[in-house]
């Protein structure tokens, strides 16, 4: 444990002894803080250029065969080759660049999270400075609303509170106080007599000696780990990184086995170099890349309409195969919004209903809704305490409609509470005892008709103590002790966070308060709140289990506040466990990896533990989801196989480090965000199913005929199919008939499967015996009609080579136009992996008719315009209307014996 880590274990005069002697570890030149925390020297971290993230476009096999074909193509003065393969290349380049924006910017994040400027004490006077100039054993002076500029060890604290929820995520503020902390080990959570760099205090005011600065801090830390933390590469792009390597093995050694072979059988060097490039360029699947990005970026965009920004695209298809979710409480799983549920008044239990600021829901007594003005005083004294003893305001949002609380949100949640009731007119308040951490209550005095009155409220223990008798149905009964503390016990055991309440009547002559006023009240009632789950997020668990996916509670609240609402929620199964901060500092990492399959809630954890907790679970196997709204989620978010940050509470240095962002905070959309990932991985799939037999169907027709050259001279003429109208097919294939398979509805069941294997492939067995079979029907058909059309022609009279080339490019092209039918055929089983394509309508995807009427309509221009025009790129003749029965009819089988095989399949 560092000794920076243990100030809170300090006595103010040992703090000071340390600082003197040196022996704090911390040398003045060592310390200086700085505006940013990476503005300091031992953090600098450049942002990537643009330049650089556009180069990183082309880090693929696929890309670089991609360019090697075209520098091969421009060498032989095939200049549309190089052309198409050159915009397929760039168009994909270019997709990615946009697509993935900018680069991780949690660096600059950072440096806006620190303060500029602090109030110290120097020489015995009041100094405002740069908060770059601190130093270890500076005192800083802390007012309300003020940022904390450096982490402090407190030495006076006047009823002061800091907003700790961007560096712990604790849901309230923090009360703090001076005295030292015994236990070692223990979550910046807990450390009470600390203040931290980056917080907020929200009330009150104190001072601090300067502990840490710059990367000693406990902000510094956790830019140390996002500094050591390298982004992992996503499963998708491990899983195309494998399949692309295999897919560029396969094509340099058919390609190379295609140039021994015509060798072999007497076909010149130029020749024989020349069919290589022809089958190398039929093989390749040009439009892939492109295509992957375009998938990628639609399940982008569909994700954005349900609340879920990507930032990085292969991550949209990483939450399809996430195993597990590790998520914040606060905010996430719960509103962030302090809620009474409960209230106890007059030996009664009254249940609220509605969640959040909305001031609007029923109280509930036994099974039925009551008015609170018609039940006994006591009731609405208890919500009127509440309401008035208060300086938390409700207010409407006029952007939204909806509301939210200017003040404490505890004090807030009672004024809700009073509102729901009807209660909203205020009394002129004469006085105030304010809320003292050491007091444990907050008093007001109220002007009243004939009688001033004193409303008082704050822990039950010290109001009781404060109190002679209590009321019940409106009139005024002995006051016992023990039944309310019990009540209060029970309700604090379901992790209510308890306030009691109490009044007392006084002369009209009484303007001002004291303590000694505050003797001989009358209890009034308890009212318990929480931060209430949110009410989708119950079903959105249950989602995940079914899709096999295990959700994980990762909290800096208490433990017994994260059991109550694990439990409301089923996470975890029923299971009880709860791991907190103190003993996961205590545990090494091997004690942790046995433990992290079953342990469901981490409660009171620090920053360095969400990161441990992260890095276990992958050692495990699995792909996780971390969420996190705070610059302590961090170091997490980055090392997550997927981060997601928080659109509404998150902080600029968690939604720089995520990939990937909720827009409404909330648990469910990250449920629907799983479903889409899945939906996404789904269409990769399909889409490069469909595209592979495009190539191998060809790679079949040039290397075969390759083959037969020497025994049919036919082959030896004129190849089936010209390199140009491969690409043609390839181009036009990956544009109007691949592209209408990413807009396929939704399978059903995606959230009913478990989740993929990480270590599974993109294909397996039963992926290549489908894309063989169907390339085995597109050689086929292209064969014969090639034969049927062309043996005719070198079978007549005519013995000139050239004329004999020029008189079977009709054969070649109906052979191309073949080619192309077969692709359409195929398309209308491949709209689904296992599901026969006569099990959903035609028209359920009007993507898919309009890209087949393009396609047809772009075939038949490049047949029968070139006469017209005069110009002729792609080497086509036109063909007579009869030839097409035939071309349509071997076409078919691609169809058919698809479906044949998806029925066995099922058998």
């Amino acid at each position: 444990m560092e000794k920076a880590k243990r100030w809170y274990q300090l006595s103010v005069e040992q703090i000071f002894e340390a600082l003197e002697s040196g022996s704090a570890g911390l040398s003045s030149s060592e310390s200086q803080a700085r505006v940013g925390i990476y503005g300091y020297n031992e953090l600098k971290f450049k942002t990537r250029s643009a330049l650089i993230r556009f180069l990183l476009q082309f880090h693929s096999s696929l890309i670089y065969v991609l360019l090697t074909a075209a520098l091969v193509t421009a060498i032989l003065d095939m200049w549309m080759d190089t052309a198409v393969i050159l915009a397929v290349v760039f168009a994909n380049t270019i997709m990615g660049f946009i697509q993935e924006g900018k680069a991780e910017a949690s660096v600059e994040a950072l440096e806006r999270m620190m303060t500029p400027e602090c109030t110290v004490l120097r020489d015995g006077e009041k100094k405002v400075i740069p908060a770059r100039e601190l130093v270890p054993g500076d005192v800083v002076l802390l007012e309300e609303g003020a940022r904390v500029p450096a982490d402090l060890r407190l030495f006076y604290a006047k009823t002061m509170s800091a907003d700790e929820a961007t560096l712990t995520g604790e849901s309230v503020p923090v009360r703090k106080n001076t005295e030292p902390i015994s236990k070692p080990d223990i979550s910046p959570a807990d450390q009470r007599c600390m203040a931290f760099s980056g917080t907020f205090i929200t009330r009150g005011s104190g001072q601090g000696i300067v502990v840490g600065t710059g990367e000693h801090s406990e902000i510094g830390r956790i830019a140390k780990l996002m500094k050591a933390t390298r982004k992992i590469t996503t499963p998708l792009m491990r899983k195309m990184a494998d399949f692309t390597r295999l897919l560029v093995i396969a094509i340099l050694s058919i390609a190379a086995l295609n140039f021994i072979l015509a060798v072999f059988f007497g076909f010149s060097l130029p020749y024989s170099f020349l069919t290589s490039v022809s089958l190398a360029v039929a093989a390749i699947p040009e439009g892939l890349p492109a295509i992957l990005t375009i998938t990628l970026a639609f399940g982008v965009t569909t994700m954005a309409r349900r609340n879920a920004l990507i930032k990085r695209l292969p991550a949209a298809e990483t939450l399809g195969c996430t195993t597990v979710i590790c998520t914040d409480k606060t905010g996430t799983l719960t509103k962030n919004q302090m809620t009474v549920s409960r209230i106890y008044c007059g030996r009664k239990e009254y249940m609220v209903s509605g969640v959040g600021y909305e001031p609007s829901g029923e109280f509930i007594f036994g099974n039925r809704a009551i008015n609170p003005e018609q039940e006994g005083k006591e009731l609405t004294e208890t919500l009127k305490a509440g309401y008035l003893c208060n300086n938390a305001t409700l207010v409407e949002n006029k952007g939204d409609g909806g509301y939210g609380i200017v003040g404490d949100p505890t004090e807030g949640a009672l004024v809700v509470s009073a509102s729901k009731a009807g209660i909203t007119t205020h009394l002129h308040r004469l006085d105030e005892i304010p809320f003292a951490a050491e007091q444990q209550y907050m008093a007001t005095l109220h002007e009243g008709a004939d009688e001033n009155v004193i409303y008082v409220k704050g822990s039950p223990e010290r109001v009781l103590r404060m109190c002679q008798n209590k009321l019940v149905n409106g009139n005024i009964e002995p006051l016992r002790s023990e039944e309310i503390l019990a009540e209060a016990d029970e309700m604090a055991g379901e992790a209510l966070r308890v306030l009691s309440m109490a009044y007392k009547l006084v002369p009209k002559d009484k303007k001002v308060l004291n303590s000694e006023d505050l003797e001989g009240l009358t209890f009034l009632g308890l009212q318990g709140m929480m931060d209430p789950p949110r009410e989708e997020v119950k079903e959105a668990v249950q989602k995940c289990k079914r899709a096999g996916i295990r959700v994980v509670m990762i909290t800096g609240d208490h433990a017994q506040t994260a059991k109550a609402i694990a439990r409301q929620l089923g996470i975890g199964g029923g299971e009880d466990t709860v791991l907190t901060g103190e003993e996961l500092s205590r545990m090494s990492d091997a004690e942790l990896y046995e433990v992290v399959d079953t342990v469901p809630v981490y409660a009171r954890v620090a920053p360095e533990h969400k990161f441990r907790i992260t890095k276990q679970l992958q050692s495990r196997g699995h792909i996780i989801a971390v969420t996190g709204d705070g610059v302590n989620d961090a170091p997490a978010l980055k090392a997550a196989d997927i981060g997601i940050a928080m659109g509404i509470t998150g902080t600029e240095v968690s939604k720089e480090a995520a990939d990937m962002i909720i827009t409404d905070d909330n648990f469910a959309s990250i449920v629907s965000a799983v479903e889409e990932g899945r939906h996404v991985f789904e269409n990769i799939r399909k889409v490069i199913l469909y595209t592979l037999p495009t190539n191998g169907g060809q790679t079949l027709l040039i290397l075969g005929a390759i083959l037969l050259a020497p025994f049919i001279s036919l082959f030896a003429l004129r190849l089936p199919i010209e390199p140009v109208q491969i690409l043609w097919i390839n181009l036009v294939d990956a544009v109007a008939l691949a592209l209408p398979i990413i807009k396929e509805p939704k399978e059903k069941g995606l959230l009913e499967r478990p989740p993929r294997n990480p270590k599974e492939q993109i294909t397996d067995s039963p992926f290549f015996k489908k894309v063989g079979l169907v390339s085995l029907v597109m050689a086929l058909a292209g064969f014969l009609v090639y034969y049927y059309y062309g043996m005719p022609v070198i079978s007549g009279s005519v013995v000139d080579e050239e004329l004999l080339k020029e008189l079977l490019k009709p054969a070649q092209t109906a052979a191309f136009t073949t080619v192309m039918l077969v692709h359409i055929c195929y398309l209308f089983t491949a709209r689904s992996i296992t599901e026969s394509a006569f099990r959903f309508s035609p028209f359920s995807n009007k993507w898919v008719l309009i890209g087949i009427a393009i396609t047809l309509g772009l075939q038949l221009t490049i047949i029968y315009a070139p006469r017209f025009i005069g110009v002729n790129p792609f080497r086509t003749a036109p063909i007579p209307a009869e030839w097409w029965i035939l071309m349509i009819l071997v076409s078919l089988p691609a169809f058919f014996i698809i479906e044949f095989e998806k029925f066995l399949t099922k058998r």
